[in-house]
């Protein structure tokens, strides 16, 4: 579900306009996460930690309203949930692109992410969802990287975040990992960054 926002009564409105006309109004922010506590959860319910830190996550970011936006023509619309779209490794080397559906239980959510995953690794399609309620995540576990880019089609509509996780490194006891935050600069600010990446580790943390 979602609903228009009204753009004349938006206090960003100036702010919406000025970065909409930019011909790359994405920009992003390299942090580093301590996944201590979610890395140990992960492990003791035998779960994927990329999909639960893609949860934590996506969790955060119904919670934070300019993650919610989504642009469509002059319009910006609010969307009452947000899926995640994610690259999913294939044992060729390859990768493929998967959807997952969010829900606000983890237990719930896992069940059906790891049927998505195992779907696309048993296929070759290079198929990547249109739809403009998600955010799109990506993992490059073999690198420890300070920062990161994308690829675009800037011929394409598109104001979907982008959120791309790094290499985990263990360090005195503790495990930490960089995190990549791209976002559409005419939706969000670093105010709304900021709120984001302090829901996303109180969640990594075990916090509710």
């Amino acid at each position: 579900m979602k609903h228009k926002l009204d753009i004349d009564t938006w206090a960003r409105k100036e702010h919406f306009l000025f970065f909409k006309q930019f011909d790359e109004p994405f920009y992003g922010v390299t942090v580093t996460m301590d996944c201590t506590a979610a890395y140990a959860f992960a492990k003791e319910k035998k779960v994927s930690f990329f999909l639960y830190t893609m949860h934590c996550a996506l969790t955060a970011a119904q919670r934070i309203p300019a993650f919610t936006y989504r642009i469509e023509g002059d319009d910006v619309y609010i969307h009452s949930k947000i899926d995640g779209g994610s690259t999913v490794g294939r044992s060729n080397g390859t990768f493929g692109f998967g959807s997952f559906p969010y829900a606000t239980s983890f237990d719930d959510f896992i069940i059906e992410a790891n049927k998505e995953v195992e779907s696309v690794q048993n296929s070759t399609e290079l198929i990547r969802s249109s739809a403009t309620n998600i955010i799109r995540f990506s993992s490059l576990p073999w690198i420890d990287f300070t920062s990161i880019s994308h690829v675009r089609m800037f011929g394409i509509e598109d104001s979907c975040p982008r959120i791309s996780f790094g290499k985990m490194t263990p360090s005195d006891g503790k495990r930490s990992m960089p995190v990549s935050i791209h976002v559409h600069h005419a939706l969000v600010d670093g105010l709304h960054i900021g709120q984001f990446i302090d829901c996303f580790q109180q969640l990594m943390n075990g916090g509710a």
